[in-house]
């Protein structure tokens, strides 16, 4: 046998030398060529992955935060406290006094305790209001009046006073309205009327009942010759 022969090998039949059969591979070396065929994609899938991350963990600087809104807390607080304001021409149109005054940033409102309020027309006719609690707005143009409301615009030469009582009254100081959705009492003289809610307009000089009106008219006294 020819030495070719005794190494395991053969001529081909264009003289080339072939191996007669295929050398094995440990299992190493194919998981290492595997995974470095599959490595640049593996290296974008955790690069995309990493990106991802970031974006969703980073904090966002903004330009300005919006401040939260006010709680409806008081800022301040007055005990036994009269307040006043004046018109234009310096002339006095509405003093508030009460045992305690409340001041609610959120909305502006005053909240008082025992109000008295005292408001003078340009005619210089004097309207005094009273109650258990008052809502009003910061100028005091606008008063809600509620426990043992009542509103009284005192008399004139031209008229008897007029005087409301109710649960609740809503008084409007420079429109001069007083208004009710509950039931009210009006009484002017000795003349009283009786009314589930009412609106009254001293400018346009119409009171408006609503609901049930009962009311009792006392006769003009006979005037001596």
């Amino acid at each position: 046998m020819s030495l070719l022969a005794d190494a395991g090998l053969a001529l081909g039949p264009v003289g080339g030398v072939s191996l007669d059969r295929a050398v094995a591979v440990p299992w190493r070396v194919r998981v290492l060529d595997t995974v470095s065929s599959y490595l640049p994609v593996l290296l974008m899938a955790v690069l995309a992955l990493g990106t991802w991350w970031l974006v969703k963990n980073t904090p966002l600087f903004e330009a300005g935060t919006a401040p939260p809104p006010p709680r409806h807390e008081p800022d301040y607080t007055m005990s036994q406290f009269r307040v006043q304001r004046f018109a234009a021409d310096g002339t006095l149109r509405v003093q508030i006094e009460g045992d305690v005054m409340r001041h609610y940033p959120d909305t502006d409102t005053l909240e008082i305790d025992n109000p008295h309020i005292r408001a003078l027309a340009p005619d210089g006719r004097v309207t005094v209001a009273t109650a258990q609690r008052a809502l009003s707005n910061a100028d005091g143009s606008e008063v809600q009046l509620s426990g043992a409301a009542q509103v009284v615009r005192q008399a004139s030469e031209k008229g008897a006073a007029v005087e409301f009582r109710s649960d609740f009254l809503h008084y409007f100081v420079n429109l001069e309205q007083v208004r009710s959705h509950l039931p009210v009492v009006m009484t002017q003289g000795r003349s009283e009327l009786r009314a589930d809610a009412f609106t009254y307009d001293n400018l346009a000089r119409v009171v408006d009942f609503k609901g049930r009106v009962r009311a009792v008219f006392a006769t003009p006294a006979a005037k001596s010759k």
